[in-house]
């Protein structure tokens, strides 16, 4: 059932960046490059390392009269203040650690390094006498976290050739929303692999980019995850060409902050390089949250994602395979997670969304079919963008409730549903109040 259409890969280019520069999104260029790190999060063992962190007062800018909630401008410079260089440098002679990284989250008021505990100290012995240091604001392991995919695995008439094969167009009557919106004016981002941006379903899309893993821009074009989740939420319509995303017209953020690691193996990402991505968010005007990922509980990463739910973000997230929503992103109230659609009912809350057999693009231009629950948390993504569309102050738990009580049954299964959830929010909009 696979059908592959490759085009010839085009190189990007990669801006080399320093490790601890403000955080701030970067347009790619017509080249396609995009901004990177210097630290490769690779060289990072999850099974040593600790995520440490200490305040970092810096003065907030000047508010600006009539300035509105998702007017986040990032600050000009911001790095590591004299108050955390010195804290970092008694530490480390204290306890003998070392740093592998560091960086500055102006969203909590911290300077977060990872670091490696000494020789003769294990992590559980140093992180408990970190607790009790009253010059540490955090101390955590460094964990690692896995996307959830399975590789082996009156309507609009699109133009484009595939259009029929995507059952999660197809079974969310995606065509027939799109008489009413195509997510014009909303502003995606996605925490996960890099993304091949000169794809000819994703260009012109990708209106930022940035690697938070290494400085790999080859891996950044061939990574297939991301790639495959942003072919879902916004590849170009009547371009004669591939397939069509749930919302074509919205923009896309890309922010690598997962990798693969040795062949065979699913892309995997870590503490320090999930909260790098999450803060960078903060800083733009990113409504959506695609985080088709997830693990254990964090409570750096539990940090950052309450400053973007505070912030009237969006956030959608995979159910792990497994079924259990515990852990990061899952646990935190506000966020929408979405399972892969099926048979037996979802547990109370959670979204349902096509998940198997899902075509979409793929590295070097191609498509192919792929299945998981990161796919059904792209087609929410998609959705969100189009009721935002129409309704650009939509709160999180009003659009939860229209897409639940919106989702209709296909194919014996009970998903969520794009026209049925812009027909609900028309007519809530009509509504005398």
């Amino acid at each position: 059932m696979t059908r592959r259409v490759r085009l010839a890969l085009l190189a990007l280019l990669l801006a080399l960046l320093a490790a601890c520069a403000a955080p701030r999104p970067v347009a790619p260029s017509s080249d396609g490059s995009v901004e990177a790190t210097a630290a490769s999060a690779a060289t990072m063992d999850a099974r040593r390392d600790i995520v440490l962190a200490v305040a970092n007062p810096v003065e907030p800018p000047a508010t600006h009269a009539g300035s509105s909630l998702l007017g986040y401008a990032p600050a000009g410079n911001y790095g590591a203040g004299q108050r955390a260089v010195s804290t970092l440098d008694e530490l480390k002679q204290r306890y003998g650690i070392r740093q592998i990284t560091g960086w500055p989250i102006k969203a909590l008021d911290l300077y977060c390094i990872v670091l490696e505990p000494p020789p003769g100290m294990s992590r559980e012995a140093l992180l408990a006498a970190l607790a009790k240091d009253s010059r540490v604001a955090l101390a955590q392991p460094l964990q690692d976290y896995a996307v959830y995919s399975d590789d082996t695995a009156g309507a609009h008439h699109y133009n484009d050739p595939y259009a029929n094969l995507q059952r999660g167009f197809v079974e969310t009557d995606a065509a027939l929303a799109h008489n009413i919106s195509q997510g014009s004016g909303v502003h995606v981002a996605i925490i996960d692999t890099g993304v091949d941006m000169m794809h000819p379903d994703l260009k012109g899309r990708i209106v930022a980019a940035r690697n938070l893993v290494d400085a790999d821009a080859s891996a950044f074009g061939a990574d297939g995850h991301g790639t495959e989740v942003a072919g879902i939420i916004t590849a170009v319509g009547d371009n004669h060409q591939g397939i069509v995303g749930i919302a074509p017209k919205a923009e896309l953020s890309i922010y690598k902050a997962c990798w693969y690691g040795s062949a065979g193996t699913g892309a995997r990402c870590n503490s320090f390089t999930l909260a790098k991505a999450l803060a960078a968010v903060i800083d733009t005007d990113a409504r959506i949250v695609n985080l088709s990922l997830g693990g254990p509980s964090d409570p750096l990463l539990d940090k950052l994602l309450g400053q973007l739910l505070q912030q009237g973000r969006i956030v959608v997230a995979a159910m792990p395979p497994e079924g259990n929503p515990d852990g990061f992103p899952n646990d935190r109230p506000g966020v929408l997670v979405v399972r892969m659609s099926g048979a037996q009912p979802a547990p109370p809350g959670i979204l349902s969304a096509p998940g198997n057999d899902i075509l979409t693009t793929q590295p070097g231009g191609g498509y192919d079919f792929t299945s998981g629950s990161s796919m059904a948390a792209a087609h929410v993504s998609g959705i969100a963008a189009l009721l935002l569309s129409l309704s650009p102050r939509l709160d999180a738990r009003t659009l939860h409730d229209i897409l639940l009580r919106s989702s209709r049954v296909s194919h014996g299964m009970l998903q969520v549903n794009a026209a049925s959830a812009i027909a609900m929010l028309r007519t809530q909009q009509k509504a005398p109040h």
